[in-house]
């Protein structure tokens, strides 16, 4: 379907050409950086977390458009939502870049959570070397909200 892979094509190039909630947040904000060794991209997120909700975002970093545009459709869909909200969108977003088959549990709790512009990087699962570029915004999250204590 051309219509819809230039549609997603668009989103990802627009969220790489002006990337949301870019910057920085001062201390004592939750903190991480990661790192993709096979391309160089790197990924750092800012995290505040107030009354168990994600109050602000920032990531910053360079790389590809993937790793990117992942960074930038993340902060905005992780922005204002529970950490439990967070956490089952950081698994339905990785179940979705998965190359292997979800089982049965997983797929009925995954249809709950809807991934708007997100989907629009479905289409790296086509490029296996890509996928890295497309979670490594998300595994930052993950260390975020580590640092976070929640």
């Amino acid at each position: 379907m051309p219509g819809l892979e230039d549609l997603y094509r668009e989103i990802i190039l627009d969220h790489y050409r002006s990337p949301r909630n870019r910057g920085e947040l001062p201390p004592p904000a939750a903190h991480a950086v990661g790192h993709n060794p096979l391309c160089g991209d790197e990924i750092e997120v800012f995290l505040d977390v107030t009354d168990g909700v994600v109050s602000d975002i920032k990531v910053g970093g360079q790389g590809c458009s993937i790793s990117q545009s992942s960074a930038s459709m993340m902060s905005q869909a992780v922005k204002g939502k529970s950490i439990d909200e967070v956490r089952a969108l950081v698994h339905r977003f990785k179940s979705m870049m998965s190359i292997h088959e979800p089982d049965d549990a997983d797929e009925a709790a995954d249809a709950e959570v809807k991934l708007g512009d997100l989907e629009a990087l479905q289409g790296v699962v086509k490029f296996p070397v890509r996928i890295k570029c497309a979670v490594l915004a998300w595994n930052t999250l993950v260390e975020a909200l580590a640092d976070a204590k929640v």
